[in-house]
Protein backbone atom coordinates (compact mmCIF):
# COMPACT_ATOMS: atom_id res chain seq x y z
CA UNK A 1 0.00 0.00 0.00
CA UNK A 2 1.07 3.61 -0.47
CA UNK A 3 3.02 5.08 2.49
CA UNK A 4 0.15 7.80 1.62
CA UNK A 5 -2.63 5.51 2.13
CA UNK A 6 -0.85 3.37 4.90
CA UNK A 7 -0.58 6.72 7.45
CA UNK A 8 -4.29 7.16 6.64
CA UNK A 9 -5.11 4.33 7.75
CA UNK A 10 -3.19 4.46 10.74
CA UNK A 11 -4.65 7.82 11.93
CA UNK A 12 -8.35 6.50 11.72
CA UNK A 13 -7.53 3.68 14.02
CA UNK A 14 -5.75 6.50 16.33
CA UNK A 15 -9.11 8.37 16.25
CA UNK A 16 -11.20 5.50 17.35
CA UNK A 17 -8.29 4.20 19.83
CA UNK A 18 -8.49 8.08 21.15
CA UNK A 19 -13.11 7.59 21.12
CA UNK A 20 -12.73 4.85 23.29
CA UNK A 21 -9.94 5.63 25.90
CA UNK A 22 -11.78 9.24 26.39
CA UNK A 23 -15.31 7.78 26.83
CA UNK A 24 -15.31 7.32 30.19
CA UNK A 25 -14.31 10.66 31.15
CA UNK A 26 -16.49 12.81 28.41
CA UNK A 27 -19.70 14.47 29.61
CA UNK A 28 -22.73 12.93 28.60
CA UNK A 29 -23.40 15.62 25.72
CA UNK A 30 -20.68 16.54 23.83
CA UNK A 31 -20.58 19.74 21.73
CA UNK A 32 -20.38 19.15 18.07
CA UNK A 33 -21.19 22.31 16.50
CA UNK A 34 -20.20 25.80 17.05
CA UNK A 35 -21.27 29.32 15.86
CA UNK A 36 -19.11 32.37 13.92
CA UNK A 37 -18.14 32.96 17.56
CA UNK A 38 -16.56 29.96 18.52
CA UNK A 39 -19.62 28.85 20.69
CA UNK A 40 -20.89 25.92 20.81
CA UNK A 41 -24.50 25.62 19.62
CA UNK A 42 -25.34 21.87 18.78
CA UNK A 43 -24.52 18.97 21.17
CA UNK A 44 -24.41 14.97 20.74
CA UNK A 45 -24.95 11.98 22.46
CA UNK A 46 -21.95 10.82 24.15
CA UNK A 47 -21.08 8.15 21.60
CA UNK A 48 -21.73 10.05 18.51
CA UNK A 49 -20.24 12.83 19.53
CA UNK A 50 -16.76 10.41 19.90
CA UNK A 51 -17.30 8.25 17.09
CA UNK A 52 -19.10 10.34 14.62
CA UNK A 53 -15.77 11.89 13.12
CA UNK A 54 -13.68 9.13 12.81
CA UNK A 55 -16.72 7.43 11.30
CA UNK A 56 -16.98 10.22 8.46
CA UNK A 57 -13.35 10.22 8.59
CA UNK A 58 -13.08 6.75 7.48
CA UNK A 59 -16.18 7.23 5.10
CA UNK A 60 -13.76 10.14 3.20
CA UNK A 61 -11.19 7.75 3.38
CA UNK A 62 -12.98 4.88 1.48
CA UNK A 63 -14.98 7.19 -0.84
CA UNK A 64 -11.76 8.89 -2.15
CA UNK A 65 -10.00 5.85 -2.52
CA UNK A 66 -12.71 4.18 -4.52
CA UNK A 67 -14.20 6.53 -6.88
CA UNK A 68 -11.01 6.65 -8.95
CA UNK A 69 -11.48 3.15 -9.51
CA UNK A 70 -14.47 3.81 -11.58
CA UNK A 71 -13.40 7.14 -13.09
CA UNK A 72 -13.86 6.65 -17.40
CA UNK A 73 -10.70 8.63 -17.17
CA UNK A 74 -8.74 6.95 -14.33
CA UNK A 75 -5.53 6.54 -16.08
CA UNK A 76 -5.32 10.28 -16.14
CA UNK A 77 -5.64 9.99 -12.61
CA UNK A 78 -2.43 7.57 -12.38
CA UNK A 79 -0.61 10.56 -12.95
CA UNK A 80 -0.67 12.43 -10.04
CA UNK A 81 -1.62 9.47 -8.26
CA UNK A 82 0.90 10.24 -5.79
CA UNK A 83 -0.23 13.86 -5.01
CA UNK A 84 -4.08 12.61 -5.41
CA UNK A 85 -2.88 10.20 -1.98
CA UNK A 86 -1.38 12.85 -0.51
CA UNK A 87 -4.59 14.53 -0.72
CA UNK A 88 -6.13 12.09 1.07
CA UNK A 89 -4.04 11.92 4.38
CA UNK A 90 -4.36 15.67 4.37
CA UNK A 91 -7.96 15.10 4.69
CA UNK A 92 -7.51 12.83 6.92
CA UNK A 93 -5.18 14.78 9.20
CA UNK A 94 -8.01 17.54 8.84
CA UNK A 95 -10.34 15.46 10.24
CA UNK A 96 -8.27 14.32 13.23
CA UNK A 97 -7.01 17.75 13.88
CA UNK A 98 -10.96 19.17 14.28
CA UNK A 99 -11.78 15.90 16.18
CA UNK A 100 -8.91 16.67 18.63
CA UNK A 101 -9.93 19.96 19.15
CA UNK A 102 -13.46 18.35 19.67
CA UNK A 103 -11.98 16.87 22.71
CA UNK A 104 -10.11 19.23 24.46
CA UNK A 105 -13.04 21.44 23.99
CA UNK A 106 -15.31 19.24 25.57
CA UNK A 107 -12.80 18.62 28.60
CA UNK A 108 -13.24 22.15 28.93
CA UNK A 109 -9.74 23.39 27.51
CA UNK A 110 -10.96 27.25 26.49
CA UNK A 111 -10.53 26.94 22.90
CA UNK A 112 -12.24 29.10 20.40
CA UNK A 113 -12.92 26.41 18.04
CA UNK A 114 -13.62 29.00 15.11
CA UNK A 115 -9.82 30.47 15.24
CA UNK A 116 -8.75 26.91 15.82
CA UNK A 117 -10.26 25.52 12.94
CA UNK A 118 -8.87 28.25 10.94
CA UNK A 119 -5.40 27.02 10.71
CA UNK A 120 -7.09 23.51 9.34
CA UNK A 121 -8.92 24.43 6.61
CA UNK A 122 -6.09 26.86 5.32
CA UNK A 123 -3.66 23.60 4.66
CA UNK A 124 -6.38 21.68 3.19
CA UNK A 125 -7.10 24.04 0.78
CA UNK A 126 -3.50 24.93 -0.22
CA UNK A 127 -3.21 21.32 -0.81
CA UNK A 128 -6.11 20.99 -2.94
CA UNK A 129 -4.65 24.21 -5.09
CA UNK A 130 -1.01 21.84 -5.01
CA UNK A 131 -3.27 18.83 -6.56
CA UNK A 132 -5.41 21.31 -8.80
CA UNK A 133 -1.77 22.16 -10.89
CA UNK A 134 -1.05 18.77 -11.29
CA UNK A 135 -4.40 17.24 -11.91
CA UNK A 136 -5.26 15.63 -15.82
CA UNK A 137 -8.08 15.32 -16.87
CA UNK A 138 -10.69 13.01 -14.98
CA UNK A 139 -13.98 13.03 -13.61
CA UNK A 140 -13.52 12.62 -9.78
CA UNK A 141 -11.52 15.92 -8.42
CA UNK A 142 -11.07 19.25 -10.36
CA UNK A 143 -12.71 21.87 -12.25
CA UNK A 144 -14.79 19.36 -13.91
CA UNK A 145 -16.97 21.58 -16.64
CA UNK A 146 -18.35 20.26 -19.97
CA UNK A 147 -15.49 22.68 -21.22
CA UNK A 148 -12.91 21.14 -19.41
CA UNK A 149 -13.50 18.12 -19.93
CA UNK A 150 -13.93 18.62 -23.61
CA UNK A 151 -10.30 19.81 -24.06
CA UNK A 152 -7.00 18.84 -22.77
CA UNK A 153 -5.62 22.00 -23.33
CA UNK A 154 -8.63 23.76 -21.58
CA UNK A 155 -8.09 21.72 -18.56
CA UNK A 156 -5.03 22.63 -18.40
CA UNK A 157 -5.34 26.28 -18.59
CA UNK A 158 -7.97 26.09 -16.22
CA UNK A 159 -5.95 23.98 -13.56
CA UNK A 160 -2.97 26.27 -13.87
CA UNK A 161 -4.57 29.36 -13.02
CA UNK A 162 -7.28 27.65 -10.11
CA UNK A 163 -4.44 26.32 -8.14
CA UNK A 164 -2.71 29.67 -7.93
CA UNK A 165 -6.66 30.89 -6.96
CA UNK A 166 -6.77 28.36 -4.34
CA UNK A 167 -3.86 28.66 -2.44
CA UNK A 168 -4.31 32.45 -2.02
CA UNK A 169 -7.63 31.59 -0.91
CA UNK A 170 -5.97 29.44 1.71
CA UNK A 171 -3.30 32.40 2.75
CA UNK A 172 -6.61 34.59 3.15
CA UNK A 173 -8.39 32.32 5.24
CA UNK A 174 -6.06 32.85 7.94
CA UNK A 175 -6.92 36.29 8.41
CA UNK A 176 -9.54 34.76 10.12
CA UNK A 177 -7.37 33.96 13.53
CA UNK A 178 -6.63 37.71 13.98
CA UNK A 179 -10.31 38.47 12.89
CA UNK A 180 -12.41 35.33 14.12
CA UNK A 181 -15.68 37.19 13.83
CA UNK A 182 -15.06 37.69 10.47
CA UNK A 183 -13.52 34.25 9.88
CA UNK A 184 -16.01 32.83 8.01
CA UNK A 185 -16.22 35.57 5.18
CA UNK A 186 -12.29 35.41 5.19
CA UNK A 187 -12.73 31.21 4.58
CA UNK A 188 -15.86 31.24 2.46
CA UNK A 189 -15.89 34.14 0.06
CA UNK A 190 -12.38 33.48 -1.56
CA UNK A 191 -13.08 29.85 -2.11
CA UNK A 192 -16.62 31.08 -3.47
CA UNK A 193 -14.83 33.31 -5.76
CA UNK A 194 -11.87 31.09 -6.84
CA UNK A 195 -14.26 28.31 -7.95
CA UNK A 196 -16.77 30.73 -9.87
CA UNK A 197 -13.98 32.39 -11.27
CA UNK A 198 -12.65 29.03 -12.66
CA UNK A 199 -15.92 28.18 -13.86
CA UNK A 200 -16.17 31.26 -15.91
CA UNK A 201 -12.60 31.21 -17.07
CA UNK A 202 -12.81 27.68 -18.72
CA UNK A 203 -15.97 28.74 -20.37
CA UNK A 204 -13.91 32.01 -21.75
CA UNK A 205 -11.01 29.65 -22.84
CA UNK A 206 -14.03 27.37 -24.69
CA UNK A 207 -14.92 30.21 -26.37
CA UNK A 208 -11.47 31.63 -27.53
CA UNK A 209 -10.58 28.51 -29.08
CA UNK A 210 -14.07 27.23 -30.54
CA UNK A 211 -13.96 31.18 -32.68
CA UNK A 212 -10.03 30.31 -33.84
Amino acid sequence: MNKALTVSVILILFSFILGIYFYGIMPDKIASHWNANGNADGYLSKFWGLFLLPIISLGLFLLLLFIPRIDPKKENIKKFEKSYFNLILITVIFMLYIYLLSILYNLNYNLNMTQWIIPGFSLLFFYIGIVLGKAKQNFTIGIRTSWTLSSEEIWDKTHKMSANLFKFSAIISLLGIFLPKYAIIFIIIPLIISALYSIIYSYILFRRKKSR
